[in-house]
């Protein structure tokens, strides 16, 4: 792989994350929790499994330790399971989640974007090509896991949660875009 491209990477990553902190930026806890009318999930599930995603392919599954999730405790501050993070969810799971403070939930968010930015940061080109597994996708080049696993599926629930806010009765972006 080449330098360009993990430099892409990085700043890929690093814009997803100040995306998601911007759409952030005004929720309240009934805004995080809010399941529309029909809807089968609020932002809170949306962001929560997003955020937990990233979480487990950059901690557990490219490094081999455990998540920010287990290591901060944060299953226990919002009393949620240690080891889900949302994926094989019913409707019905999906549309009870409910995290009780957006505030916490913010501070678990940049943990995790502090923590991704620094793996990222001491990577080389060549770490892009090696292969990983993803239980049940199987054996994927690295590059290929961030690109699909992070930045793609990031960028498909960053729009569900700019919908989601706007029938808040927000604006979906914060950043005026």
């Amino acid at each position: 792989m080449s330098t360009e491209t993990l430099d892409f990477v990085r700043r890929e990553i690093k814009s997803l994350h100040s995306l998601y902190n911007n759409v952030m930026q005004d929720i309240d806890d009934a805004q995080f929790n809010h399941v529309p009318p029909g809807g089968n999930q609020n932002i809170a599930f949306c962001l929560w499994h997003y955020v937990r995603t990233e979480d487990n392919i950059v901690q557990f599954i490219f490094q081999r330790q455990p998540t920010v999730w287990m290591n901060g405790g944060w299953n226990q501050k919002f009393g949620l399971d240690s080891k889900a993070q949302g994926t094989g969810f019913t409707d019905d799971e999906a549309r009870g989640f409910r995290i009780g403070s957006v505030s916490d939930f913010k501070s678990y968010m940049a943990d995790v974007w502090k923590s991704t930015e620094a793996y990222l940061a001491q990577l080389g080109p060549d770490d892009l090509a090696r292969n990983v597994t993803v239980r049940p996708l199987g054996e994927m080049p690295a590059l290929r896991c961030l690109s699909d696993m992070v930045m793609t599926h990031g960028y498909r629930h960053l729009g569900e949660i700019e919908f989601a806010k706007g029938l808040t009765g927000k604006r979906g972006s914060s950043s005026g875009i």
